[in-house]
């Protein structure tokens, strides 16, 4: 069983509403951002793994849930975990911590495809096995 894989970042002015808060949009700016450098540790950097083999992930679900407010410039922690490896995709879960507390939680679903076929197709055999090294 994996530990989750930890993120941190800050909320910029550009990620927030005209109230101070983040934009709900913002979440899953910070999500993906967490999912990319959690992929480029585990050895899947989508920079590189895209081009090379003809495959792309396109999210199929995403979901966020706020639990708690955050505003500029506050330092957010954001816990990556691998909650599902299917054939041909997987579910990383989420979790944003800021001052020693829970603010968002969320999900994304992404379905290895073809891009010649624009088809599903099974998860590369090192990927799935790195993301099943790192299920929580």
């Amino acid at each position: 069983m994996g530990e989750p894989y930890c993120w941190r970042s800050r909320i910029r002015f550009s990620d927030t509403d005209a109230s101070g808060r983040i934009h709900y949009s913002a979440m899953f700016r910070h999500m993906e951002a967490a999912e990319d450098e959690f992929l480029r540790t585990i050895g899947f950097p989508y920079a590189e793994t895209e081009p090379a083999s003809q495959l792309s992930f396109p999210r199929v679900h995403v979901e966020a849930q706020f639990v708690g407010p955050l505003h500029y410039d506050d330092e957010v922690e954001t816990q990556v975990t691998v909650e599902r490896v299917g054939e041909s995709s997987f579910t990383l879960y989420f979790m944003s911590v800021a001052n020693g507390a829970a603010v968002a939680r969320g999900r994304i679903t992404a379905v290895c495809m073809s891009i010649a076929t624009q088809r599903s197709t099974p998860l590369p055999d090192g990927l799935a096995e790195a993301l099943r090294a790192h299920r929580g």
